[in-house]
């Protein structure tokens, strides 16, 4: 990156300042990078829904074209976001990196989420798949199986030094493109899970019972990470409250908004058992790598005195763990310290415990997989050591040093 575009780019982050609120990181764009990747260089805007800055990629990346989509997918798609109208391609090289400075001291931990819409922006019609890198490390394979499908890739890392690559690598299987990337500082005592030598690969991350046809994002999410929606009236029975939760950061290892915390689902019909399934998109990658399994849940509905809520989960099929429901608004969270084998499909199953007279309930959840964040060149997934896998609850957990 160009001396000019670090110094513009520094001297815009630095408008805003970092407050801390009772421990945690008060909605702050201090840190933030966010790119529209194809957007003419003099160009920048702000996001209408989050009102977070964009700028363009020129000063982050040398190589590659810009590009608009298709003048039908452009007009078919009024609402489009306007960071999926251009792309940067690459179709004169075989591995092109985008560098994105850190504002932060070296060893702080981020998440960088890139997007991809094909939206045949090329007019050849040919759906491209290629490797997305970071660094030298492999974070996973791009494939564009529909030319109005977005792709999301998001991983959770340390970056180590002053700066991060993120590379596009063509394997031969058609031109890479980027539409969009951002750069999201996280606290470092957030996602345990994520240090030097891995970070956690985003497969799916859903607030269970939310309606809105948008995620919740920032501000709402201080870290702006995605909050999609879930509800489906054919297999669970949606419950909402108005009231705040209790935060369910214990030493800020995990979060979740309220706004998340606020809806939840249960069984329908009396059922005792929640399940809850969907294709991890891993077939293709062997070995298999681990994941990771983070659970929250809060009761937000006013219980007589007499009401218990108990109940068994089990991820992938794993031995199950008992779950007390902590007190009334007051958020909880369950997860595994260490990888369990994963395959293309993950389940997570609750069922109400034997002296349980309410059945179980789900705020939200995050799945990952674990992708190697080495320095070295390595295989991504080799060396990964399964963990006994064994599940936590933040309550159980207040004596941990």
């Amino acid at each position: 990156m160009g001396r000019r575009s670090v110094v513009c780019l520094t001297l815009l982050l630095g408008l805003f300042g970092i407050l801390h609120v009772g421990g945690q990181r008060a909605p702050s764009l201090a840190g933030f990078i966010t790119i529209d990747c194809g957007l003419p260089e003099q160009i920048s805007y702000v996001d209408p829904i989050t009102g977070i800055p964009i700028v363009s990629d020129a000063g982050f990346i040398d190589a590659g074209w810009n590009r608009n989509i298709s003048a039908e997918y452009m007009k078919s798609e009024s609402q489009l976001s306007r960071g999926y109208h251009n792309v940067r391609s690459f179709p004169d090289t075989e591995r092109s990196c985008y560098t994105l400075p850190s504002l932060l001291p070296a060893g702080s931990k981020y998440l960088i989420r890139a997007m991809f819409r094909y939206s045949n922006y090329d007019g050849l019609g040919k759906l491209p798949a290629f490797d997305l890198y970071l660094g030298v490390n492999r974070w996973q394979t791009v494939n564009i199986s529909k030319a109005e499908r977005t792709v999301l890739a998001e991983v959770s890392a340390v970056i180590p030094d002053d700066s991060v690559q993120v590379c596009l690598v063509n394997t031969g299987s058609g031109t890479p493109f980027i539409s969009s990337l951002a750069l999201r500082p996280l606290e470092n005592t957030l996602y345990p899970q994520v240090n030097v030598t891995q970070g956690l690969n985003l497969i799916d991350r859903f607030n269970m019972g939310g309606k809105s046809n948008y995620p919740i994002r920032y501000p709402h999410d201080p870290y702006d990470r995605a909050w999609l929606s879930w509800t489906d009236p054919s297999m669970w029975s949606n419950i909402s409250t108005n009231e705040k939760v209790q935060g369910n950061v214990w030493n800020l290892r995990y979060y979740a908004p309220p706004t998340v915390m606020q809806t939840a689902i249960m069984p329908l019909n009396g059922s005792k058992t929640i399940e809850v399934s969907l294709a991890t998109d891993l077939e293709d990658i062997r070995p298999m790598p681990g994941c990771i399994a983070i659970i929250y849940v809060a009761e937000i509905q006013s219980l007589s005195g007499n009401a218990v809520r108990q109940f068994d989960v089990s991820i992938d099929g794993l031995p199950s763990t008992l779950w007390d429901v902590l007190g009334y608004l007051v958020a909880d969270t369950m997860y595994n310290h260490g990888p369990h084998p994963c395959s293309s499909q993950y389940n997570i199953t609750m069922k109400a415990a034997a002296n349980s007279t309410l059945p179980p309930i789900i705020n939200a959840f995050e799945y990952f997989s674990v992708i190697s964040t080495a320095n070295l060149a390595t295989a991504i997934h080799d060396g990964i050591i399964y963990i006994t896998f064994q599940f936590y609850s933040l309550n159980e957990m207040s004596t941990e040093k």
